[in-house]
């Protein structure tokens, strides 16, 4: 595990952490770390709070109870320097590509000379070189995501947080996306925090891999991914790959089927 820490302490932590939506008590309890260049990959049965959890932590919505911080200060709204990635592109239909990739830069002020430089690096990057002026209309789902991923980039943040980022692709761009972004994290790696589905993805991705159980939920198993990095697609045929997801589809499948009898 790559759990580097920043002034001594991690860089993200999450205390006591809990989010109420009136009666319902969608999670609680729940206390974790992330540090700086750390991949923690957080997988759940539908319902039980990821999405929320990610856009507490990005400072979109407020905790009912516990705290978050990052390198040492609380989290009480979205803060420079943390930038996500959402499962549905979130693109801009009326901009290209390259206004697109732009846009958090032209937000936080940057001069049109600044983008002109940065911009083009980022979108070579993810492989989108040659379709700098297309619409999102006129590319594929895969390059959409592509082209959200370089947004979030451009920014260069400390922090990543992505939200099912692969989820809507069809299963081989899927697969193909997956492995440029452990490209594109090996080349410039900084703190993840990845909520997904798909067990084989999580310990794939991740260092770390937390598993929310319960209703309502809280951290069951946080299970440390001891592959050597950088991962490839032999990745998947190593025999600690085989084990690492049966341990994960193993604790996941006995809550869903005592699920399926609960009334």
């Amino acid at each position: 595990m790559n759990n580097a820490t920043v002034n001594g302490q991690p860089r993200i932590v999450v205390s006591g952490a809990g989010k109420r939506y009136g009666a319902l008590q969608v999670f609680q309890g729940v206390d974790f770390e992330v540090g700086e260049r750390d991949v923690l990959t957080i997988i759940g049965p539908s319902g039980c709070g990821k999405t929320t959890l990610l856009r507490c932590i990005d400072g979109l919505i407020p905790l009912t109870e516990g705290g978050i911080t990052m390198d040492g200060e609380p989290i009480t709204a979205p803060r420079e320097g943390v930038a996500m990635v959402f499962q549905h592109f979130g693109l801009f239909p009326w901009k290209t590509v390259f206004q697109n990739v732009a846009y958090g830069l032209k937000l936080a002020g940057a001069s049109r000379a600044e983008i002109d430089e940065k911009v083009p690096g980022f979108i070579n990057l993810v492989g989108l070189s040659g379709f700098e002026d297309y619409y999102p209309y006129q590319i594929s789902g895969g390059m959409q995501q592509r082209c959200g991923v370089a947004r979030a980039l451009a920014v260069e943040p400390r922090v990543l947080l992505m939200d099912e980022p692969f989820g809507a692709v069809d299963a081989q761009t899927r697969e193909i996306l997956q492995f440029e972004m452990l490209r594109i994290w090996e080349a410039r790696p900084t703190t993840m925090v990845f909520v997904t589905h798909a067990i084989d993805e999580a310990v794939l991705m991740g260092d770390r891999v937390m598993v929310l159980k319960g209703r309502p939920s809280s951290v069951h198993e946080v299970i440390e991914v001891d592959l050597p990095r950088p991962r490839d697609r032999s990745t998947l045929l190593h025999p600690r790959f085989a084990e690492l997801r049966e341990h994960v589809w193993s604790t996941l499948m006995k809550e869903a089927k005592e699920a399926e009898f609960k009334v």
